[in-house]
């Protein structure tokens, strides 16, 4: 990966495309035959055939091994952020992390699947019971994301529980009406892939919120919305997969700003009525759910 970082800006057009795409999208690029890297770079399937002799590889089978044993060190063992001697003073690595969550953010926006993410939005708004995991580093996004929609609907689960057991016991009436969100990242859980096979057997809608379309948890999956995380040795940066939840949650709103309201209204009589917030702490809604026109147009 060094070697072609090294010599991408010395390559032809076509190499210096698919060097960038390796180094960008390494675990995608991995298990991609030359054709169908050919059609998604829109180069020839001889040029990406020439690119490994150009970076010293015994052909296209040699560099789809090595970056298949890239990949696989990556996600055991995890990579270290790089910081030079300038990023290691303070606002040097607020800098670096900033930036780097940035382009996270960027490259999700730029690979997200629009179609799958108005089906996920439809699909959780009619769904009679959503059930929602996710364990380990995912945990946080699991919470974040049953607190909101637990506010914008009802029967929202979350399967909060360290036991397989008891996982399995608070989804046992899963059924064809509901949706289940599994949501996991680098590295995955196993009870989380588990828990979506058993939705998916009781023929459940299936959401996984993953990283890559490469994600074990795909595979139990109808519809998959990824979001660039990044695995390191000091803690999992999970900006862009927040920002996706963040977007599904304003997404519903705007799908349905009545009945948002009107519960978001209950809740605001409870809090008053029964003074779970003092009065000058609550922010009181406006009349309407509302964001920039066009982005309420887009979900209308």
């Amino acid at each position: 990966m060094e070697f072609i970082a090294s010599k991408k800006d010395k390559l032809s057009k076509g190499h210096k495309k698919m060097a960038e795409f390796i180094l960008e999208h390494s675990e995608d690029a991995a298990f991609m035959t030359a054709a169908q890297m050919g059609e998604t770079l829109g180069i020839s399937e001889s040029t990406v055939v020439r690119f490994a002799a150009k970076v010293g590889l015994d052909g296209y089978p040699d560099l789809q091994d090595k970056l298949r044993d890239w990949t696989k060190n990556k996600l055991q063992t995890g990579t270290t952020p790089v910081f030079s001697d300038k990023t290691t003073e303070s606002w040097g690595v607020i800098a670096t992390v900033f930036q780097s969550d940035i382009q996270k953010i960027h490259d999700t926006l730029e690979g997200l699947n629009e179609e799958a993410f108005a089906s996920a939005v439809d699909a959780i708004l009619k769904a009679k019971h959503v059930y929602i995991v996710g364990l380990r580093n995912s945990a946080p996004l699991a919470s974040f994301f049953h607190f909101y929609l637990n506010m914008l609907r009802r029967d929202v689960v979350l399967l909060d529980t360290t036991s397989s057991t008891e996982m399995f016991e608070q989804m046992i009436r899963i059924d064809e009406e509901d949706v289940f969100i599994g949501i996991s990242f680098p590295r995955y859980s196993m009870r989380t892939l588990k828990a979506m096979e058993f939705a998916r057997d009781r023929r459940a809608k299936v959401i996984a919120i993953t990283d890559s379309v490469r994600s074990p948890i795909t595979m139990y999956a109808s519809i998959s919305l990824l979001a660039q995380s990044e695995l390191n040795g000091v803690a999992d940066s999970l900006v862009a997969p927040f920002s996706l939840v963040n977007a599904l949650i304003v997404a519903m709103c705007l799908k349905n700003p009545d009945q948002v309201k009107d519960e978001l209204k209950n809740l605001e009589d409870v809090w008053s009525n029964y003074q779970v917030y003092t009065h000058d702490e609550i922010n009181y809604l406006d009349k309407d759910v509302s964001l920039d026109p066009k982005t309420r147009r887009k979900y209308e």
